[in-house]
């Protein structure tokens, strides 16, 4: 089995390292924000950071990049304070993976992508539609990570929209019935396929 040090990390060129730390975590969801500036213009982009945070009351957290250059998606959801998460699904991968392209903020990507945008009432956001899990996310707070300048942005989940057709009677939501795909790395996109679910779990006696 080939051995890496963290002295090895820092001799690798630079965008090997980049796939290679960003691929070794495992696999990512994958997933569009949709937001909008207080000038109504949309904004739709790719984040495989985002995570489960807790079910009571519904949470999740994303991770934002230093803030050193502009980040629409961030500007908006502190403008707005709300924003939806919409899974991606294998028919659209090339138009959401499109989405990480830097537009300035008068452009909305779902004007450079065949990505459509759909609303619900309640929501000033836009979903992505066709999508078969969409969240609506109220931003919550923010934690500076000091050792590398990133942001753990955290979100309570307002509301809740899926294909009926993934749940079942427990309310777990199989994901694969769905063409949801997953993230391997910063650009790699997969199809996983359900294996089995187990019961909780509980010490052998």
């Amino acid at each position: 089995m080939k051995h890496l040090s963290k002295k090895d990390f820092d001799d690798l060129q630079k965008f090997y390292r980049i796939n290679l730390i960003n691929s070794c975590t495992g696999y990512k969801s994958a997933n569009l924000i949709g937001s909008i500036s207080k000038e109504g213009i949309e904004n739709v982009a790719v984040f495989s950071s985002i995570t489960h945070l807790g079910s009571n009351p519904a949470m999740l957290g994303y991770i934002l990049r230093p803030t050193t250059v502009p980040r629409n998606t961030f500007k908006n959801i502190k403008e707005t304070k709300l924003f939806t998460v919409n899974h991606i699904v294998k028919d659209i991968i090339n138009d959401a993976h499109h989405t990480s392209a830097k537009y300035p903020e008068e452009i909305s990507e779902f004007d450079k992508t065949n990505l459509e945008q759909e609303y619900k009432e309640g929501c000033k956001a836009p979903f992505v539609k066709g999508s078969p899990v969409q969240l609506v996310c109220k931003y919550l707070n923010e934690y500076n990570i000091e050792e590398n300048g990133t942001i753990l942005v955290v979100a309570s989940i307002e509301e809740l929209y899926f294909d009926e057709k993934l749940i079942s009677d427990s309310g777990f939501l199989q994901l694969d019935k769905g063409d949801v795909v997953t993230v391997n790395g910063c650009d790699g996109y997969a199809l996983p396929s359900f294996l089995n679910r187990f019961e909780y779990q509980r010490p052998k006696k």
